[in-house]
């Protein structure tokens, strides 16, 4: 298997898996460099995930504080999820995602943008959507959340202090700070320019 790029086929001539897990796998390939040169690679391959910058009539964002264990902490955080329902589409991904953390229903849903959460060591990859006309989840209806879901916080902010939340340091996860700016500059290009939900990865 190869990867053109720059007129170079990066090559990968031989692959050791160091550690599988549910979520993610550690592995290292062995790939050609330009020169010729082979090179060992450690990354993370990840299943995916999707995330909903939910919006609603007013202009607030939907914003959870989850508790976050590789940070001992409590961080600002859009509804999100892993891809791990067998045969799911992202977009439905994303809706349960947004019932089962938010208890909401949205009648419109777009692809929002598209983010490579950090490349130099994983590969993967998260889709955020842009979720609006919401609705509440019917009680009977709403997921029991466990673990450090059952202490998430959902709260409602204005689009424009969440945009200052980002620029001030308070919001700091990656799909949160791309679903806020984003959102932000759709808004104020008239939503113009956005994908349907149903987009094609990259």
């Amino acid at each position: 298997m190869s990867v053109p790029a720059g007129g170079h086929d990066y090559e990968v001539r031989g692959r050791q898996e160091r550690f599988h897990g549910k979520i993610f796998s550690v592995v290292t390939d062995q790939v050609t460099m330009p020169g010729g040169r082979v090179v060992a690679r450690d990354y993370v391959r990840h299943i995916g995930a999707v995330g909903v910058l939910a919006l609603d009539d007013r202009g607030q964002v939907v914003l959870i504080r989850q508790y976050r264990h590789p940070l001992r902490r409590v961080i600002w955080e859009l509804p999100a999820g892993l891809v791990d329902v067998a045969g799911e589409a992202l977009p439905a991904s994303a809706l349960r995602e947004l019932g089962e953390e938010a208890d909401l229903v949205a009648g419109r849903l777009d692809l929002l943008v598209d983010v490579h959460t950090s490349p130099g060591y994983s590969d993967e990859m998260i889709r955020i959507f842009l979720a609006r006309e919401l609705s509440e989840l019917p009680p009977d209806r709403r997921h029991e959340r466990l673990d450090e879901e059952a202490e998430l916080e959902v709260v409602r902010v204005d689009l424009d202090d969440a945009v200052s939340m980002v620029l001030a340091g308070e919001i700091t996860n990656v799909a949160c700070v791309t679903g806020v700016l984003a959102a932000a500059r759709a808004r104020d290009r008239g939503w113009s320019g956005l994908r349907p939900a149903d987009s094609p990865l990259p």
